[in-house]
């Protein structure tokens, strides 16, 4: 390979680290802010109602801050923080993954169309779907220890997960694969967060590259960091009450 061709896979190396670097910091922040409000979700979305509240439709702030209320009641202020640690520890994986898989991808799709140009929004979406289905795979029983957390609180008599570890170990024995790999199916339907997130991720790059009369590398941090959240949120939005019906 020539020095420019080392050259240019470095870069690739260089951008898809710093990417998962970037999106795993950003992930830990808001991971950590939003913990409780994502444990009182999930409860929701599992186990319907909290118990304390009458039948109907109770208003939507009523029904979080009785769920708020119901865990620090029970379980403490570490109820509202079950599951984090799982969440922390497959954030950096999942963005490792997401980029590395997509930048490989989009390397391919290059190097059939023959030519340098922009790839086409279709080919970004193949690209960006095919790094959402490895990503889930490869960090799937991650996502299911956390859920585990989260709900073990509100499941009498069922002896509590004490760790990431030792969560892994006892799904793997007491339900095996199935058991590691269960949701994994939605989780693949649920690729389209990933194949609009990653496009619209470049699409908003390449506006401020011309913006500013550059190039998508020479961009600052800053505009790549509005480019990715920006894209987080459009993803989020469009994709958010297809995961409100999986769960």
């Amino acid at each position: 390979m020539s020095e420019g061709g080392h050259g240019g896979a470095r870069e690739k190396l260089w951008e898809a680290a710093c990417n998962a670097i970037a999106g795993g910091s950003a992930g830990v922040i808001s991971a950590t802010v939003l913990c409780p409000l994502d444990v009182v979700k999930t409860r929701l979305q599992v186990y319907g109602l909290p118990s304390n509240l009458s039948s109907g439709a109770p208003p939507a702030g009523r029904v979080i801050i009785s769920g708020f209320q119901q865990i620090l009641k029970n379980e403490g202020l570490p109820g509202l923080y079950r599951g984090l640690s799982p969440t922390i520890v497959a954030l950096f994986p999942t963005w490792a993954v997401t980029f590395s898989v997509y930048n490989h991808v989009k390397g391919l799709l290059h190097s059939e169309d023959g030519n340098n140009s922009e790839l086409s929004v279709q080919a970004n979406v193949l690209a960006a779907s095919c790094a959402g289905i490895a990503t889930a795979t490869a960090t799937n029983p991650l996502w299911v220890v956390k859920t585990r957390l989260q709900t073990q609180g509100t499941r009498p008599g069922v002896v509590p997960y004490q760790s990431i570890l030792s969560a892994l170990q006892r799904i793997a024995k007491e339900e095996g694969i199935r058991g590691l790999y269960s949701g994994l199916l939605p989780s693949l339907v649920g690729v389209a967060h990933v194949a609009i997130q990653l496009p619209v991720y470049e699409k908003v790059k390449l506006y401020f590259a011309k913006r500013d009369n550059t190039t998508v590398d020479k961009l600052s941090p800053t505009q790549v960091a509005m480019c990715s959240s920006g894209s987080k949120v459009a993803a989020s939005i469009i994709t958010y009450p297809h995961e409100m019906g999986l769960k």
